[in-house]
């Protein structure tokens, strides 16, 4: 199991510690550094800033917004960005959810996500590979464009720079089972939001199946602290901001998979609490074991032992947001 970075998206500004983490993270043996975006900082221009300070590291999106751009547009920023930091990008892409399309970006939520992503990752494939002009008579993504208001001069193209890895890998960011199975076939790995080595159980019909090099890569809270609840804290506040806030009481993706993770009804109680303005309470009614379960936090023996967990499972790339480098390389001497 290979040991990555993530470094999240920018809250009220930049972090000053990201790019000295990175550095670390690449100096320890880390496979990989990550960033994301939702509706401030965007996910390229951090990974290029530590792209330009970095040597061996390899880059990812954990994960790129769709709605943000056309898959052409998106291609173009892989390609780029692969060719600058010589061959270490990986795309993580991710449909995101109606609160954030709908509001942030201005477009509508498809009807269909399967197929929207499954046209997106199609173009981008197109683009990578540039075999030929990019055509697509899609639902979602059409190249040319052909809409009632096409002008009828669209031209199909290929990009003028030849990329450097038509093989570029192209990761998905999914939470529904449908999503997921899609996922493990027109995709080179999974991004799992919340995964807990408790409960394989809960991902492994989708799962079943998977290609020989194919990446799940989940996201995990890690601190090295004495105070188990203390440093349960940071993760449980980004659980209530989840599935309390990131979408709609009648459609949050994120309260779904906590209650198929076995928590319906206090994923209910949280976006309850979230949606009537009482944030504090709702961070507050996250479990300490659900919280605990998705993460690495305690003492230097107890996440030797959940380590283990970690490993026996199908996970291959163990992403962790860590707050300081002490924990970056306690993980590094008990994985690496």
């Amino acid at each position: 199991m290979r040991l990555g970075l993530a470094l999240g998206y920018w809250g009220r500004g930049p972090d000053p510690a990201h790019l000295d983490l990175a550095r670390e993270a690449e100096d320890l043996g880390y496979t990989s550094v990550w960033t994301s975006e939702a509706w401030g900082s965007d996910a390229f221009t951090p990974l290029t800033w530590i792209a330009a300070h970095t040597s061996r590291i390899r880059l990812g999106t954990a994960i790129a917004q769709m709605a943000a751009r056309t898959p052409t547009a998106t291609a173009m920023h892989a390609l780029t960005l692969d060719h600058l930091s010589g061959g270490r990008m990986m795309l993580g892409l991710g449909l995101s959810g109606p609160q954030v399309v709908e509001g942030w970006y201005g477009r509508p939520f498809p009807r269909s996500p399967l197929t929207a992503t499954r046209e997106y990752v199609d173009v981008v494939r197109q683009v990578l590979a540039r075999e030929a002009p990019v055509e697509l008579d899609g639902r979602f993504h059409s190249h040319p464009y052909n809409g009632p208001d096409a002008t009828g001069l669209g031209k199909p193209l290929k990009p003028i720079t030849h990329p450097l890895r038509a093989d570029l890998p192209v990761l998905l960011g999914a939470e529904g089972p449908k999503n997921i199975a899609q996922t493990t076939r027109i995709a080179d790995g999974w991004l799992p939001l919340y995964w807990s080595p408790l409960r394989p159980d809960v991902y492994e019909t989708s799962l079943a199946g998977l290609r020989d090099g194919f990446m799940i890569a989940p996201l995990a809270r890690a601190q090295v602290c004495d105070d188990v609840a203390e440093g349960l804290l940071p993760v449980k506040a980004m659980l209530g901001f989840y599935i309390g806030g990131m979408g709609a009481a009648a459609h949050n993706f994120h309260a779904d998979l906590m209650a198929r993770m076995g928590y319906a009804e206090e994923a209910g109680r949280i976006q309850q609490l979230f949606l009537e303005g009482r944030k504090q309470e709702a961070v507050l009614a996250v479990p300490d074991a659900f919280a605990d379960e998705i993460s690495l936090v305690g003492p230097r023996e107890r996440i030797a032992e959940r380590l283990e967990l970690w490993r026996k499972g199908p996970v291959t790339d163990l992403l962790v947001t860590a707050p300081d480098p002490h924990t970056l390389r306690v993980l590094a001497e008990l994985s690496l």
